[in-house]
């Protein structure tokens, strides 16, 4: 009887053990168990070769971040531009330098030359004598020159004209001098916006030449080697009619000015005329 005592409870205490023992032994073969789990899932990570593929195409990207140079610039067209080119950008910048340049010097001429025919009418006319008046105006006006020729030619003269002939065409030649004087550097404006437009037009062939010649040698008409080309044939047309345009409008503007400074020349020459041969005779 105490041997069946003693068996039932060893039976008891080792299935007690045994149901203490498995739970450790589950929880220490968890982490065997999910290691290999984790070693299997382990090569996700390492599918960092796949962007380490893609790292070619990162100096791409990081060079499209920094300031893009700009195709269809004049820097971009002088830098890239042929010969040709360049030889077509100097000269429309010689005919643009040269039309503001002779605007801004005639412009400065024919206001000095209004400016005195307003002190001829206030000085000269108002004068006791002809000689006075003559000494009231600025050496280095044109009616004074025109005055002191006129004086000259009624002291003396020569016995195939008359004296009143003789003032007249003594004062005639001062006239044409002083509108030579006006004239002078405008005609460069006329044949800048006559010709600088063609001088574009020769830069735009010569970039519609460089388009076709880059389809060619790519044999692709793709628009990344056509867009550089024509932007340069675009740009030089611009610049063409750029460079024309003021000229013939600053062209226009001092034509107008001359005829109104010549028509002040001309009135005073013909008064002077008229006074000098009342005065001879």
């Amino acid at each position: 009887m105490n041997f069946k005592n003693l068996t039932v409870a060893v039976a008891i205490v080792a299935m007690t053990s045994l149901s203490a023992v498995a739970p450790v032994y589950a929880l220490q073969a968890a982490p065997a168990a999910e290691q290999p789990a984790a070693d299997a899932a382990a090569p996700a990570p390492e599918a960092a070769p796949a962007p380490a593929a893609e790292a070619p195409a990162a100096p791409a990207a990081v060079a499209t971040d920094g300031p893009v140079p700009n195709q269809y610039s004049l820097g971009h067209l002088w830098s890239e531009g042929d010969w040709i080119s360049k030889a077509i950008l100097l000269a429309l910048a010689v005919m643009s330098s040269g039309t503001w340049y002779i605007f801004f010097t005639k412009w400065i001429d024919q206001q000095r030359i209004l400016s005195q025919a307003q002190a001829v009418e206030k000085k000269f006319w108002t004068s006791a004598t002809l000689n006075e008046g003559v000494d009231k105006l600025p050496k280095n006006s044109v009616f004074r020159g025109i005055a002191e020729a006129g004086l000259k030619a009624s002291t003396g003269g020569t016995t195939l004209v008359s004296l009143s002939d003789w003032i007249g065409m003594t004062l005639t030649r001062q006239l044409e001098d002083a509108n030579a004087r006006l004239q002078g550097g405008i005609a460069f404006l006329g044949s800048v916006g006559s010709v600088s437009p063609f001088v574009g037009l020769l830069g735009t062939v010569m970039g519609i030449l460089n388009a076709l010649i880059a389809i060619g040698v790519s044999g692709q008409a793709s628009i990344d080697r056509v867009a550089g080309p024509v932007g340069e044939a675009l740009i030089m047309t611009a610049l063409g009619l750029g460079v024309a345009v003021p000229a013939v409008l600053l062209y226009n503007y001092l034509i107008r000015r001359n005829k109104m400074i010549t028509e002040k020349l001309r009135a005073f020459a013909g008064d002077l005329q008229a006074y000098l041969i009342s005065k001879s005779k």
